[in-house]
């Protein structure tokens, strides 16, 4: 008799979700949420921050926690076009160098161009070209 054979890993490129809120209130449901993604073996989690107003140190600890989880699956976590409180937040937490943080999809996109795609987070300081 043949032992049974393990069911096959479901793996899809990109997984996009947009969150509204993001604080410790709804963080079992956002985290449960998560826990589905990664269980689909994603190469890449989009997270959608533009209709969210408030990120607190709960949230912050989630996404990094799911970063942890995706880079020992060879997966990229990025935030998508958090607003410019949130953006601040992330750099004092100093996340924006950790996770890729970009902007957002041009319009009519579904989903991330592959010029928009994250590679490894860069360093240091590009030159800005002075205005005439």
């Amino acid at each position: 008799m043949a032992s049974p054979q393990p069911p096959a890993r479901c793996t899809v490129p990109l997984v996009e979700i947009c969150l509204t809120e993001f604080d410790l209130a709804c963080l079992p449901e956002t985290g449960a949420v998560f826990d589905r993604l990664l269980a689909l073996h994603p190469g890449q989690i989009v997270v959608d921050l533009s209709g969210c107003r408030h990120i607190d140190a709960a949230a912050i600890g989630l996404l990094l926690d799911t970063h942890r989880r995706l880079v020992r699956a060879g997966a990229v976590l990025t935030l998508r076009d958090p607003n410019p409180r949130i953006r601040r937040i992330l750099a004092t937490a100093h996340l924006d160098r950790v996770l890729p943080v970009v902007g957002a999809p041009p319009s009519g996109a579904g989903g991330l161009e592959e010029e928009a795609r994250p590679g490894p987070a860069a360093r240091g300081r590009a030159p800005v070209p002075a205005r005439q």
